[in-house]
């Protein structure tokens, strides 16, 4: 299981930067149990595990604390049952009875003690996002950051009746604050703020939005060019994703563009907070579909309701309204995103021109009639490539003026990628709605 690879890769790097020789069942002893099972408030909730059962009162007797007597049967389940989920982070479950015995084989594959000790401290280090998925990342800087929250976790759980055992959901938020402008080195744990959210009478930390998450990640890591994030949901049921590559250079494409489109402008322009926090289209378990997560997958929440109807699935073909400094910062997004997916600044200099003289030509209306402004209407709500060229050449036979202009666009336009188009047509909406 990758939970026991990477809990064996972090325990590598943890004994060479701390000059120690731990096995994964030592760390898990020395380290971990007191951290996250000694005291009643659990940082981490593995199901059906014997941290989940509640001990015999003799072996509580026995080992002196209920903690100790539900460590002593996760020792003796490992070393005298069959590898399962409830001892073996993310494995089959005991039987073919068992509601993730599809992961079953049979196949005998040897797997000893110290594999499914590693595998919890693997688990450890998931970061959890919005949809109940987690991610585990093989990054070292990332891991030792990940183990540096944990103790502030624990810290956490003495917030009165506080719902604990959200290492997962921890994580995602204290990658996000490390990460941000907001952290100190100095004193961690000090600008950290929880917006935290009732859930059955118990104060509990929100799972923070994949996307926020993986904006950090790219701001942190903006020199690498991916990451490689292993994503999966273990529940009454497992489910994976699979290994999805992050594209960070395709998400930090993002602020460069923002600070070349708007950094000379007198307006307030995007903060990286802003851009950080406004929602996608697609949820995590969509943008694992379209087979990595790079600009595509942030696609911004509402985008398609400013696009021409039937052009692309759920488009609405609204006019944008500058009524708002909301509106303004959601067409500064949109802006930047889709000339990032167009990855041409010349096409966004040419939806301007294109914008201006749709203006203009509308004015050259005669007297309550609505010819131009017709064409025009007709030019800004092309559905396909076809429709558009049809309607650039109406405009042009009405018209002697930017022929090359017109000539221009339709050379463009047919030199790009068919799902671009559609990008294009609501970059010069915007531009249009922008200008009049």
């Amino acid at each position: 299981m990758y939970t026991s690879y990477i809990g064996k890769k972090f325990l590598e790097l943890y004994n060479k930067k701390e000059n120690k020789n731990y096995s994964a069942e030592e760390f898990f002893n020395g380290e971990f149990f007191p951290l996250f099972f000694h005291d009643d408030s659990h940082l981490m909730h593995v199901g059906n595990s014997p941290f989940f059962q509640k001990p015999k009162a003799e072996d509580v007797e026995k080992h002196g604390g209920k903690a100790k007597a539900q460590l002593a049967n996760l020792h003796q389940s490992i070393l005298n049952d069959v590898p399962n989920m409830s001892i073996f982070v993310g494995y089959a479950a005991k039987d073919v009875g068992g509601t993730t015995s599809g992961q079953l084989s049979s196949i005998d594959v040897a797997v000893d003690s110290e594999e499914m000790y590693a595998s919890w401290i693997g688990q450890a280090f998931g970061i959890g996002v919005s949809g109940g998925y987690v991610m585990l990342i093989d990054n070292e800087d990332l891991m030792f950051t990940i183990y540096n929250g944990w103790t502030q976790y624990r810290k956490f759980l003495k917030t009165p009746n506080v719902k604990d055992k959200q290492i997962e959901t921890w994580n995602g938020q204290w990658v996000s604050y490390c990460f941000s402008d907001d952290f100190n080195a100095s004193n961690p744990g000090a600008g950290l703020q929880i917006e935290t959210a009732e859930v059955q009478g118990n104060t509990a930390i929100p799972t923070k939005q994949w996307s926020e998450v993986i904006f950090y990640l790219s701001k942190k890591y903006s020199k690498e060019k991916d990451l490689i994030a292993y994503s999966y949901n273990l529940s009454q049921t497992n489910t994976t994703l699979g290994f999805i590559k992050i594209f960070l250079h395709e998400i930090t494409e993002m602020y460069e563009l923002r600070d070349k489109l708007f950094i000379d402008k007198e307006d307030t322009i995007l903060t990286d907070k802003e851009i950080i926090k406004l929602g996608t289209f697609y949820n995590f378990k969509a943008a694992c579909q379209t087979g990595m997560i790079g600009l595509k997958a942030l696609e911004p929440a509402k985008l398609r309701e400013y696009m021409p109807k039937g052009s692309v699935l759920y488009a609405q073909g609204k006019e944008l309204k500058f009524a708002n400094e909301e509106s303004y910062q959601y067409y500064q997004l949109y802006k930047i995103w889709i000339t990032a997916m167009l990855n041409k600044t010349d096409l966004l200099h040419l939806a301007e021109k294109i914008a201006e003289v749709l203006l203009k030509f509308e004015k050259e209306d005669e007297r309550g009639k609505k010819v131009h402004a017709t064409i025009s209407a007709d030019i800004r709500e092309s559905r396909s490539l076809v429709k558009f060229i049809e309607n650039i050449s109406e405009l042009m036979d009405k018209t002697d003026s930017d022929k090359e202009l017109f000539k221009s666009v339709v050379e463009e336009v047919l030199k790009m990628p068919s799902d671009n188009f559609p990008l294009f047509i609501t970059l010069i909406r915007f531009e249009y709605n922008f200008q009049k």
